[in-house]
């Protein structure tokens, strides 16, 4: 628990100073939108008449509004910015449960789209992307039922829904193919489903609840697929241990990646009706201040 007051404290401090340095940053913006739009001197631009003191915003740029206006020194600091915010939601999914995060980014859907531009950059830097494995593998099957936990933008369904009946569920309705929700709690019937996947959506404190949603919407013989980041598991064996005790057995390791583990379980039992969290499984994913 002091960790988590620890990290809540800072990311007051964090939301205090991003506030600030954002009310800089729009009122720089404004100041050179007015010196685009006058000119430096406060005269009108040529043609314009006194009554017509502002061009329309389709003769101002045809750049990003964001970026319209921005000196290259601004530019840098609205990346900073991006990059300050983004690793604050980041650590906040990490260390808060699923059903905390659901109700900020319900009450802020903003942060969902800021979480996942952040995310799709640090995608780009990647050798591969665990979706792209799960997707390669549902191309190479027969017809299923697939449940994508924690879908981000529900690229798997994009791609292999025609395939496939693929239901997609994230903290935010991104698109018309997602269901937000918790995703320890969708809504599915039990033993619904035949393939259900966590593509490094284990974010939340209270995961180990992720992995009994998957249980009571596996039927018995299904599939469970986890990718998840290297570095977050400390002890691999006792974290497999931990998902054999929801009723899973594991069939494959794949730890041939030096960033993912790749790991497939198929459901053998119900999952127990009570359940002990053994704290330390996995640890949270905070990128480095730049």
């Amino acid at each position: 628990m002091k960790h988590i007051k620890d990290s809540s404290s800072s990311i007051s401090t964090n939301r205090t100073k991003l506030k600030r340095v954002r009310e800089m940053l729009a009122s720089k913006k404004s100041e050179a939108q007015q010196e685009q739009q006058t000119g430096s001197s406060g005269d009108l631009p040529r043609g314009a008449s006194k009554a017509d003191k502002v061009y329309k915003p389709s003769n101002v740029s045809k750049g990003s509004p964001q970026q319209a206006g921005l000196s290259t020194l601004q530019k840098k600091m609205q990346q900073k910015l991006k990059g300050a915010r983004f690793r604050w939601i980041n650590e906040a999914m990490y260390t808060e449960t699923g059903a905390h995060t659901f109700k900020m980014v319900q009450a802020d859907p903003s942060i969902f789209e800021e979480y996942h531009q952040g995310f799709a950059a640090q995608v780009q830097k990647w050798p591969v992307n665990p979706v792209d494995i799960f997707i390669g593998q549902l191309q190479g099957r027969t017809r299923a039922v697939v449940a994508d936990l924690g879908c981000g933008e529900a690229a798997l369904s994009a791609a292999v829904g025609a395939q496939h009946t693929v239901h997609s569920f994230d903290l935010v309705a991104h698109n018309e193919r997602i269901t937000a929700c918790n995703i320890a709690d969708v809504p599915l019937p039990d033993e619904s489903v035949d393939v259900a996947i966590f593509s490094l959506a284990l974010m939340g404190t209270d995961f180990i609840k992720f992995v009994r949603e998957a249980s009571r919407i596996l039927r018995t013989g299904g599939e469970l697929k986890i990718a998840e980041v290297v570095s977050r598991i400390a002890d691999v064996s006792a974290f497999v241990t931990a998902l054999e005790g929801q009723g899973f057995r594991l069939d494959h390791k794949d730890s041939r990646n030096k960033m993912f583990i790749m790991l497939d379980l198929t459901k053998i039992s119900a999952r127990p009706a009570t359940f002990r969290a053994v704290p330390g499984l996995l640890k949270p994913c905070i990128y480095k201040r730049r």
